[in-house]
């Protein structure tokens, strides 16, 4: 629900407990977030709610603002559709059986049914993506073990698979080298005009639609503006909250870490400088101890090191540059999140990490059965990932990894929301690749993500 209060020459705006109030050279709305505050800086100016970013263009009451929630880091979160499910009975327009249930047209009658029909919505905040198999693919999906039974009658191989992913945040997207996990869309018009066809059942969007909401996404920069324990995030010399965004220099390859740097300047770990003047702050008091925690996480994920293999995408790779990757090397963090104090890649570089393993299998992901057309060779994963887009073998399993401002507004964590919490994204990690985190560096780590 949208409400305006106008006091004199001062417009406030109030969307689901998110204030927006005036800011030089534009608009910041701000709202809490379960460790402090989400701030968004409008750098077009007042909030522009006419925009068809908040219009009604399709045939089942969705809008771009149904999935793309500002307090919520521009994405959905699962507290947030559960919130709208009990406000609603399960009615809210993000309850819909073409992309929201688990299976199409799934059954929806009753309130019960309904919460059976959304559950990784509910739970998770996904999405179900249906993709064709390339008709070029060098690979069949031959066998589906679906937790739901949504195909009445499996025919191999599968034509279309349904893939359940997080919606990625309408913000920050100056920064962006790839659009949606697999990088599917060649363009952000492209997107919002697949957005309203697919999500909201509408028609194509025509150009003026296209370039109106693109240009609204891109006046958006989005980042933690308060921390709880540390309070203001940009006291006493740090430089965090979305404000420093619009000007933080970007271009494709910078920074890159395999040679992809147009400039041919050397890969530098330290991408994030913002709570520099945070690591020796002087006194003992609890705010000053969270800033000081928040920088040596800083630290920590700028220059630890630890053994980096078994990565597709990138080690035994030989990239344009000619350099190639080894099978194994010692690398931190920022080897794949290099964009300076942005921290997506700078490239467009999917990678396989093994989020879809079966060993990492959840119950309620499908688990597909994959098989090479000329070796016969079998895959199992729960998302083939960007192989559903260019039909490669070498690319099962493959996503981007998304820009990490505004973390803590946007929990669950990774394409398919199998992280509920940023404490538990580091163990994934710190299980994939041996990392040997200490408890104290762990939450160090958390702290200084919690702060992006």
């Amino acid at each position: 629900m949208w409400r305006f209060h106008l006091t004199g020459a001062a417009v406030l705006i109030v969307v689901s407990g998110l204030v927006a109030g005036a800011a030089v050279g534009g608009l910041v709305l701000q709202s809490s977030d379960p460790t402090g505050q989400i701030r968004t800086a409008d750098i077009a100016g007042p909030l522009d709610t006419g925009n068809p970013f908040f219009q009604d263009l399709g045939t089942n009451g969705r809008r771009c603002f149904t999935c793309h929630r500002p307090d919520q880091g521009w994405t959905i979160t699962p507290a947030g559709v559960q919130q709208r499910f009990a406000a609603t009975g399960g009615l809210d327009p993000i309850f819909r059986t073409n992309d929201g249930s688990n299976c199409e047209n799934a059954d929806v009658d009753t309130l019960a049914a309904r919460q059976t029909a959304f559950s990784l919505l509910l739970n998770r905040g996904l999405i179900r993506i249906a993709l064709d198999v390339p008709p070029t693919a060098e690979f069949d999906i031959v066998s589906v073990d679906d937790p739901f039974s949504c195909a009445a009658n499996f025919v191999s191989p599968l034509v279309t698979a349904s893939l359940y992913r997080r919606p990625l945040p309408s913000t920050n997207l100056p920064f962006l080298t790839a659009i949606m996990w697999d990088g599917r869309e060649p363009s952000l018009a492209h997107q919002s005009n697949s957005a309203t066809m697919g999500h909201a059942q509408g028609l194509p969007l025509n150009a003026n639609e296209q370039n109106d909401i693109v240009s609204f996404e891109s006046a958006l920069f989005t980042a933690q503006g308060n921390d709880q324990r540390a309070g203001s995030l940009t006291a006493a010399g740090a430089r965090g909250g979305p404000d420093g965004l619009p000007g933080q220099p970007f271009f494709v390859g910078i920074n890159d870490p395999v040679g992809l740097n147009p400039t041919h300047a050397a890969f530098d770990s330290r991408v994030f400088t913002i709570f520099t003047a945070w690591a020796s702050l002087p006194g003992n008091d609890p705010t000053v101890r969270a800033r000081r925690a928040i920088a040596r996480g800083q630290e920590i994920f700028n220059t630890k090191t630890f053994t980096i293999s078994g990565v597709g995408g990138l080690n035994d790779v030989t990239f344009a540059s000619g350099v190639t990757v080894p099978a194994s090397f010692q690398g931190t963090c920022t080897i794949c999140h290099d964009t300076p104090n942005v921290g997506d890649h700078s490239v467009k570089a999917p990678l396989n990490i093994g989020l879809t393993d079966p060993a990492r299998r959840t119950p309620d992901m499908p688990l597909y059965t994959l098989r090479n057309k000329v070796t016969s060779v079998l895959v199992q994963t729960t998302d083939p990932g960007r192989a559903m887009v260019t039909g490669k073998w070498d690319d099962i399993g493959k996503f981007k990894g998304p820009i990490l401002r505004g973390l803590a507004a946007r929990a669950p964590y990774f394409h398919n929301g199998s992280a509920a919490t940023l404490e538990d994204a580091i163990e994934f990690y710190d299980t994939r690749f041996g990392i040997g985190f200490t408890a104290q560096e762990k939450a160090d780590l958390a702290a200084f993500l919690r702060a992006l």
